[in-house]
């Protein structure tokens, strides 16, 4: 794993986490219960805080970082799709953020709201509980329909048994 201190900021990581070798985890970070930090993946917490709940899955080359002595809150069981780039305030439990999106600083993007893939949320955007944002810039494109929660629990569920199963199945062949 790599994980950094910088200054006196020092990562907080839970119990049955998975953090890849390939990614870094600095700074002011704090990682619930069974998180999983994929290969590439960053989360640098050098100029505020980052805040991972319990269960969130943070895909490969992710980029999170924060806003100067600001927080980045995740709540629990968010899912960030490969290379998405998060410097908002907060995501809302359950939610989602597309492969290859960015989410811009000061967003909050509400519970169970899906930011799809490749979308762009502005500056100060918020996305209301329940809604599907698509587009460049971001627009409301429709409510998050019952289908997509359970996809998307079935989902989570995956990266929560990564997060327990990688240390003891993925090995090292060079």
């Amino acid at each position: 794993m790599a994980i950094y201190r910088y200054d006196q900021y020092k990562p907080v990581i839970a119990e049955g986490c998975y953090i890849s070798d390939s990614a870094r985890v600095i700074g002011d970070v704090v990682m619930g219960e069974n998180c999983y930090v994929g290969h590439g993946a960053i989360v640098r917490a050098d100029h505020g805080k980052i805040v991972l709940g319990r269960g969130t899955a943070v895909e490969e080359n992710v980029v999170i970082h924060t806003r100067w002595k600001q927080e980045c809150v995740l709540e629990e069981r968010v899912t960030l799709g490969h290379g998405a780039i998060v410097h908002c305030d907060f995501l809302g439990a359950n939610s989602v953020v597309g492969m290859g999106a960015v989410v811009g600083r000061e967003c909050r993007i509400g519970v169970w709201a899906i930011v799809a893939e490749g979308c762009v949320v502005p500056r100060g955007y918020q996305v209301e509980d329940e809604t599907l944002v698509a587009g460049v810039p971001a627009k409301p494109i429709g409510r998050v329909s019952q289908a997509n929660q359970e996809y998307w629990q079935w989902a989570k569920d995956v990266y929560e048994r990564f997060a327990q199963e990688y240390e003891q199945k993925l090995f090292r062949l060079d």
